[in-house]
C-alpha cells in the first residue's frame, strides 16, 4: 500500500516536493481498508459487471443498425465523413478529429468486426476476465463508432458511457482473474471521478433546467405531458400520463430536489450516502419503466452503486455469495497449493509491479487529472461563462468524449411530432413504411425497449423538432428507399413493396400524436390519436431515365 513518508526526527519537515509526492500517493494509491473504513471492493465488482452489460447492450443494438446508419450505402456513410475530414485536416491531426479504427477500413466488414469485437469483450468483462484489457477493447471499439457516426452519435448517453468506460480503465483491478481484487483496491482518484460523473449528470441537468428559462420547470407543469412527448414512450407511461396534475407537479419538485439538492449527499458521511442511494435508485427505476432512454438510466443507476461500501453490500448479500469470493491465498502465508515455481513467478511479477508503479501512477495521474480539470471547468462555466480558465485541456479531450457537460431535459418538448415515410408505386396511392419502435399504429401499445437503442427512430424524433434542411439524413432515407437499399430497409419493420412492386416516389410527412384518454382507449382500444400536419421534406421520384428528382418542396413549418 502506498503510504506517506515517515520522518525520523521531529525537526525534519517535509519539503514541497515530498508533500506533493505524498498527496499524489494518497490520491492514486489504493484506498486503505480496515474495520473503521470499509472499502469499495463489492461496489466496484457490481459496477464493472453492470458496465459490461451496458457495453453489451450498446454493441448488440449496433449489430442490427450500423450498416444502415453509417455503412457503405448507409444514410451517413463513414467513408464519406472520413474523406471530408481528410480534405479539411492534413496529416496525423485527422486522427485527433476523428479517433476511429475505421481509418484502417471504413467498409461494412470493418464496422461489423468492431461491433462483434466490442460485444465479445463486453461478455468477457461481465465474466470478470482481464477487466482492464476488456474495458480498453470496449472503449476503443465504441469510440470508433461514435467518432464516425456523425448525427447518429450526438447523444449525451454516448458521452456518459465513454467517460465512465475511460475512468474505469484506472478503476478496475489488474490481472486476468482478479475476483474482488482484494490485493488491488481502487484508487481514491478513480473512485471519486466516477462518483463525480454521477454527481454531474444530476446536478448539471438540474442547473440546465433552471438556466434554460423554460417556464414549465418554474410553474411545475414540465411533467404534465412528459410521458407522451418523450422520444419513445412506454405503456406504463400512458397510464402515468393520466395521473392528476398534483402528481406531475410533485414529480417536478422531486426531480429538481434530487438534481439540485439531494446529490450533494455524495460528499457527506457514509450513512447519508446510503440514504441518497435508497432515494435515487427507485427514482431511476421509475424513469426506466415510464420512458425508453436506451442505456442512459441503466448507466446512471450503475454509477449510483458507488455510493455504497463493502459493509453495506455484505450486509445485504447472503453468506453463500460472499464465500464464493473468499481469497484462496492469505496475506500472511500462502496455501500449500502454491508450488515453488508458481511462487517464483508471483515474486517476479510483484517485483516488476513495484518497479513500474511510479510510471503507472504518473500515467494515471496525468489522464485522471486532465479529465477532472476539463469536467470541473465546464461545470464552473455553467455559472461563470466568462471566467478565463485555460481551454486547451477541454478542447484536447473533446473528440474522445471522456469529459462532458450534461443537461438532460433542459427544455421540455411541448408536442409529439412523428415523421413517417411513405412510398407510392403509381404516384397517387401512398403506403407507409412501418417502424420498429417509433409510435405509428394507433392501436399498438408503446413498448419497453431500453436499454436497446434504436438510433434511427431516436434521430427521427429529434428531426421532427426542426426542419429537414438541418436533418439531411431524412432526405437520404427517401433516396435509399427509392433504391431499395437492404441495409436502410432493415431499419424499418418491413418493406411494404414486395412481390415485384417497386416505389417510384417516396415522401416524408409529419403527424402530431397524443395519448388517448381512458374512455377512448376502453371503447376503441386506441393508445394514440394523430393528425396529419403535412409534408416534412421534399418528395423524391424516380424519373424514366433512372435519375431521382425532387417533385414536391414543402412549405416551411412555423
Amino acid at each position: 500500500m502506498f503510504q506517506s513518508k515517515t520522518y525520523e526526527h521531529s525537526f525534519e519537515r517535509p519539503t514541497g516536493i515530498e508533500r506533493l509526492q505524498d498527496a499524489v500517493g494518497w490520491l492514486l494509491g489504493p484506498e486503505p481498508i480496515d474495520q473503521k473504513r470499509p472499502g469499495h471492493l463489492w461496489p466496484r465488482w457490481i459496477f464493472l459487471r453492470a458496465l459490461g452489460l451496458v457495453y453489451f447492450s450498446a454493441f448488440y443494438s449496433l449489430l442490427f443498425q450500423v450498416k444502415g446508419l453509417i455503412g457503405t450505402n448507409g444514410l451517413l456513410p463513414a467513408k464519406d465523413y472520413l474523406q471530408a475530414v481528410t480534405s479539411a485536416v492534413s496529416g496525423v491531426l485527422r486522427l485527433w478529429y476523428a479517433p476511429t479504427l475505421l481509418w484502417v477500413d471504413p467498409s461494412n466488414r470493418m464496422l461489423m468486426a468492431i461491433c462483434w469485437i466490442g460485444l465479445i469483450a463486453a461478455v468477457i468483462l461481465i465474466l470478470n476476465l482481464w477487466p482492464r484489457g476488456m474495458l480498453l477493447v470496449c472503449f476503443v471499439c465504441y469510440l470508433s463508432f461514435v467518432a464516425a457516426a456523425q448525427d447518429f452519435s450526438g447523444y449525451q448517453s454516448d458521452g456518459m458511457l465513454l467517460e465512465a468506460g475511460f475512468i474505469s480503465l484506472f478503476f478496475a483491478p489488474p490481472g486476468f482473474w482478479p475476483g474482488l481484487g482484494r490485493s488491488n483496491p481502487p484508487s481514491r482518484a478513480s473512485m471519486f471521478l466516477l462518483q463525480w460523473e454521477w454527481f454531474r449528470i444530476y446536478f448539471e441537468s438540474g442547473v440546465a433546467k433552471i438556466r434554460s428559462g423554460d417556464p414549465t420547470w418554474r410553474n411545475f407543469t414540465a411533467m404534465d405531458n412528459y410521458y407522451q412527448n418523450g422520444p419513445l414512450p412506454t405503456w406504463i407511461g400512458w397510464y402515468v400520463q393520466h395521473f392528476p396534475h398534483w402528481f406531475h407537479a410533485g414529480a417536478v419538485a422531486l426531480t429538481l430536489g434530487i438534481e439540485l439538492v439531494l446529490v450533494w449527499m455524495l460528499f457527506l458521511p457514509r450513512r447519508l450516502r446510503i440514504i441518497c442511494f435508497c432515494i435515487v435508485t427507485p427514482f431511476e427505476l421509475v424513469i426506466i419503466l415510464t420512458a425508453n432512454y436506451t442505456f442512459l438510466n441503466y448507466l446512471v443507476l450503475s454509477l449510483g452503486f458507488l455510493l455504497l461500501d463493502d459493509r453495506c453490500v455484505e450486509w445485504i448479500l447472503p453468506q453463500k455469495v460472499r464465500d464464493l469470493f473468499k481469497p484462496t491465498i492469505s496475506v500472511g502465508a500462502r496455501t500449500e497449493t502454491v508450488t515453488g515455481s508458481v511462487e517464483k513467478v508471483l515474486n517476479w511479477r510483484r517485483v516488476w509491479r513495484e518497479r513500474l508503479r511510479p510510471l503507472r501512477m504518473a500515467i494515471a495521474g496525468a489522464f485522471l487529472g486532465v479529465v477532472f480539470y476539463a469536467t470541473t471547468a465546464q461545470l464552473i462555466w455553467m455559472f461563470l461563462p466568462t471566467l478565463p480558465l485555460p481551454m486547451s485541456p477541454v478542447s484536447a479531450l473533446e473528440p474522445f468524449r471522456v469529459a462532458n457537460r450534461y443537461g438532460l431535459f433542459a427544455v421540455m418538448t411541448p408536442e409529439r411530432l412523428e415523421i413517417e415515410f411513405q412510398g407510392s408505386s403509381d404516384g397517387k396511392t401512398w403506403t407507409p413504411y412501418s417502424f420498429r419502435y417509433q409510435p405509428q399504429d394507433v392501436k399498438k401499445a408503446p413498448g419497453i425497449y431500453a436499454p436497446y437503442q434504436p438510433r434511427f427512430d431516436w434521430n427521427l424524433w429529434f428531426a421532427s423538432l426542426g426542419g429537414w434542411r438541418d436533418n439531411r439524413f431524412v432526405l437520404w432515407t427517401e433516396e435509399r428507399l427509392l433504391q431499395n437499399d437492404s441495409d436502410v430497409l432493415h431499419l424499418f419493420a418491413g418493406d411494404p413493396f414486395t412481390g415485384g412492386s417497386q416505389p417510384i416516389a417516396v415522401r416524408a410527412v409529419i403527424y402530431q400524436y397524443w395519448f388517448t384518454d381512458e374512455k377512448t382507449k376502453r371503447e376503441t382500444g386506441d393508445w394514440w390519436r394523430r393528425e396529419l400536419l403535412g409534408a416534412y421534406a421534399p418528395a423524391l421520384e424516380r424519373q424514366p431515365d433512372g435519375r431521382i428528382g425532387i417533385v414536391d418542396l414543402p412549405i416551411a413549418r412555423q
